[in-house]
């Protein structure tokens, strides 16, 4: 029996054993499906064996590689543990660390970048292959077997339905009052026989708070007490106040306009500094009453539930600084009565992303006169981390808007280009796009429209000229004046950056 009483299953109490030896069980080609979203809820323990595991082999000169699946995002405990020892062949859906990317872009890692909504479904249609083994953070085990979630859900509960052998990680340095906080839904099937998801509002409960798992399936259980790694938000600057004081006033406008009732439509927001200055400027903001439909719960959210702005908030996973964690854990009862944790194939689902009518915010790289968004490529070609939700939030969404401040390396870059040099986001899924510049409301506009609106409204002053010429001279010497490009330059800026080190003429 554990010190600490979190495994309560007297069969899975006698697998106990470290992570070497855990780590040992995994062979070499397998695809395996661990936990964590964003750094939070992964595995702490079993992939740094495995790392030590394969760079002892590896230095035997035994090749040892598996195909890496998770939620999204890790951290370098998993990530950039097993990216350092050239120990992953396939990574999917989502990555944002920095070895993994150098692996990535130097064509040494396979990558598949993939709408996270797709991930679960994709897996139990067979396309992605067969999935060996899962390893997946946990908070306790039940005495009937059933799991209590971590700090995030992500793709866990397809991971523990379809793996051959699960290894689990107790996390005794999880709060044992996330028991409760979870809503794991399994009334999800495959085509022909699926059915709507009974979700009417952000806050429905529609499953049960528990993963189910079957003990004959569990190889090894390790006992870990180690936290999350929590990211670092820095203080909203001046151009991300500014983005956020351009969405709450457009925001103001829809609702005196009769579009959007006065507690708004439920929020969703990605990842990041900028996301976390909107959220700061809702908190502070007229709107009251407010609900959440998001994939990543992060510290602004937290400030909106513990100052009342907001009601209730659903996600896949938390993701909170170092402070904003302390309160967390200090206070989680009070946060457990508003606050739902689902798999992601329910945080992310298209059907119930139109249904509730979100409002999706989530940040960019870059975006060209016409709509088009790119949020994954520097340069067209290099990655740097995925689309991640982005996509089935912004395609399915009440309000599509994406932001960024309007200038990049010290101004060598543009984020208003005359054409995007990769394109995560259509122009047909782009409603709003917002710099510190200002806001454009792409509603109802044709391309050339459009160009004009973005370049007046979202441009930084620096390049607003030069997009006027080109779209003048494009409309002269385009073939179509649909969308008029001048195709031996519509790229011209990228290339003289990556050749000259700035999109300056």
């Amino acid at each position: 029996m554990s010190k600490n009483h979190r495994i309560h299953h007297p069969v899975l109490q006698q697998r106990v054993m470290s992570a070497d030896e855990a780590a040992a069980l995994i062979p070499a080609g397998a695809n395996v499906g661990m936990s964590g979203f964003t750094g939070s809820g992964s595995p702490k323990s079993v992939p740094q064996a495995l790392a030590r595991r394969i760079e002892s082999l590896n230095a035997q000169g035994k090749g040892f590689k598996i195909g890496l699946w998770t939620g999204a995002s890790t951290g370098p405990e998993l990530d950039g543990a097993l990216a350092k020892v050239d120990g992953i062949e396939m990574r999917m859906p989502y990555q944002s660390d920095p070895t993994c990317r150098q692996r990535i872009n130097a064509g040494q890692m396979q990558y598949m970048d993939i709408h996270l909504s797709h991930v679960a479904q994709f897996v139990w249609f067979g396309f992605m292959g067969h999935l060996d083994v899962a390893v997946v953070e946990v908070a306790g085990i039940l005495p009937d077997g059933r799991l209590i979630p971590s700090a995030s859900v992500g793709n866990n509960k397809t991971w523990l339905d379809l793996a051959d052998k699960v290894i689990l990680e107790v996390n005794h340095g999880q709060n044992a009052g996330l028991e409760g906080m979870h809503d794991i839904y399994y009334g999800t099937d495959l085509p022909p026989n699926r059915r709507p998801i009974p979700l009417l509002r952000p806050d429905d409960r529609i499953g049960e708070p528990y993963l189910r798992c079957d003990p004959s399936k569990v190889i090894a259980v390790v006992e870990t007490h180690k936290a999350d790694r929590n990211p670092t938000f820095t203080p909203p600057d001046e151009n991300s106040q500014r983005i956020a004081g351009h969405i709450i006033e457009f925001l103001q406008h829809e609702v005196k306009a009769g579009r959007m009732p006065k507690e708004l439509l439920p929020l969703q927001s990605g990842v990041g500094n900028i996301a976390n200055a909107v959220l700061a400027g809702l908190n502070e903001g007229p709107f009251e009453n407010l609900t959440a439909y998001t994939e990543v719960l992060q510290d602004g959210m937290l400030d909106m539930l513990r100052s009342g702005k907001l009601r209730s908030a659903s996600a896949t996973a938390l993701s909170l600084g170092p402070q904003a964690a302390a309160d967390f854990n200090e206070n989680i009862d009070f946060y457990r009565e508003r606050i739902v944790l689902r798999p992601q194939e329910i945080s992310n689902h298209p059907e119930v992303i139109r249904r509730l009518g979100l409002i999706s915010m989530n940040a960019m790289i870059e975006a060209d006169i016409y709509g088009n968004v790119n949020s994954t490529h520097l340069m067209g070609t290099s990655i740097m981390n995925g689309i991640g939700g982005s996509g089935d939030f912004a395609r399915n969404a009440y309000l599509s808007i994406f932001m960024t401040p309007s200038l990049a390396k010290g101004g060598a870059i543009s984020c208003i280009v005359p054409m995007a040099s990769h394109v995560d986001h259509t122009e047909h899924d782009v409603q709003i796009i917002v710099t510190e510049q200002g806001l454009a409301d792409l509603r109802g506009h044709s391309p050339s429209q459009r160009a004009a609106i973005i370049i007046e409204r979202c441009a930084h002053p620096d390049y607003r000229d030069a997009l006027r010429d080109y779209v003048a001279r494009a409309k002269k010497g385009s073939m179509g004046q649909h969308t008029p490009h001048l195709l031996d330059e519509a790229l011209g800026w990228h290339s003289r950056y990556v050749k000259t080190g700035t999109m300056r003429a």
